[in-house]
């Protein structure tokens, strides 16, 4: 029996989210084709055989003068030295530097590195990436992979499972994630908000679970979206409320088919001027409070 943490890092839109998930085959993970998405840790448990795999989501690794792009930074390089094996995925379209950048933060543990996206080009190109890699020696194993097709799953799984520890299993192997239902909820929501609105106004809203109530037949839900100006809160609301309505009707959906419930959800909006400034207030958002 074998069971160990392995960190999945990677620039910003290499496609981590969507890997975590494909690997537990169940949605947990924020996705968004914008940048900077993931801000909040997400811990999923795969199940290989008797073996268990605690696969931790990170932000992407990206450089920035925002406070809490660098916060989220930091946050992902720490994930590097807390692990067993580190997932370096990478795009099959992504240019080699992104892993020589990565190999600049001098990781500790083991990594193999994952060329994600392969279903898009052909054998000539994969053969190609994979040459572009071969020129280095610091990797245990380089594995081409589709989250879409889940080609090479259990290859990917299988190799992951040679760096792991032998250990008793860390949690129920029933449960998905480790982490808090609020943040899978909440995250949930700030998907919704990532994909009605444009690109731009996403980076300056976040979401706060204020009330969480799970009866027999139905969760209670009541959460906050933050943002940072009165015209962005009237964009988040719409013409007529139809904006916040359509965020609304998209996160229910995301969350009642995870909790297996219905789901009332209301949304509101608050105003935080220069929240992606204040230190403690982003230390709260991303669970990072001592």
């Amino acid at each position: 029996m074998k069971s160990g943490f392995v960190s999945v890092i990677g620039r910003t839109n290499a496609g981590k989210s969507t890997l975590i998930n494909s690997l537990l085959e169940e949605k947990i993970t924020l996705v968004s084709h914008k940048q900077n998405a993931t801000r909040r840790k997400i811990k999923a448990i795969v199940m290989h055989g008797n073996d268990q795999i605690i696969i931790v989501d990170t932000p992407g690794l990206h450089k920035s003068s925002q406070k809490i792009n660098q916060m989220l930074v930091q946050s992902a390089i720490k994930s590097i030295s807390d692990c067993d094996l580190i997932l370096f995925v990478a795009s099959v379209f992504d240019p080699i530097k992104d892993y020589e950048d990565f190999l600049s933060l001098s990781p500790k543990v083991p990594h193999i590195i994952v060329i994600n996206k392969v279903d898009l080009i052909n054998n000539m190109q994969l053969l190609q990436k994979l040459n572009e890699y071969n020129q280095f020696n610091t990797f245990k194993a380089v594995i081409p992979y589709s989250s879409k097709k889940k080609s090479y799953k259990k290859i990917l799984l299988d190799e992951i499972i040679k760096y792991l520890p032998e250990h008793e299993y860390f949690y129920d192997p029933q449960f998905l994630t480790t982490s808090n239902e609020k943040d899978l909820y909440r995250d949930f929501i700030l998907e919704a908000v990532y994909e009605n609105l444009s690109e731009e106004l996403p980076y300056c809203s976040e979401v706060l679970i204020k009330k969480l109530k799970d009866k027999n037949e139905f969760l209670i839900i009541e959460a906050d979206i933050i943002t940072d100006t009165n015209s962005h809160k009237a964009m988040i609301i719409g013409k007529e409320g139809k904006t916040l309505k359509r965020i609304g009707k998209d996160a229910r959906i995301k969350i009642s088919k995870l909790a297996q419930k219905k789901v009332l959800l209301k949304l509101f909006i608050q105003i935080k001027k220069n929240w992606q400034k204040d230190e403690n207030f982003i230390k709260k958002l991303l669970n990072e409070e001592e």
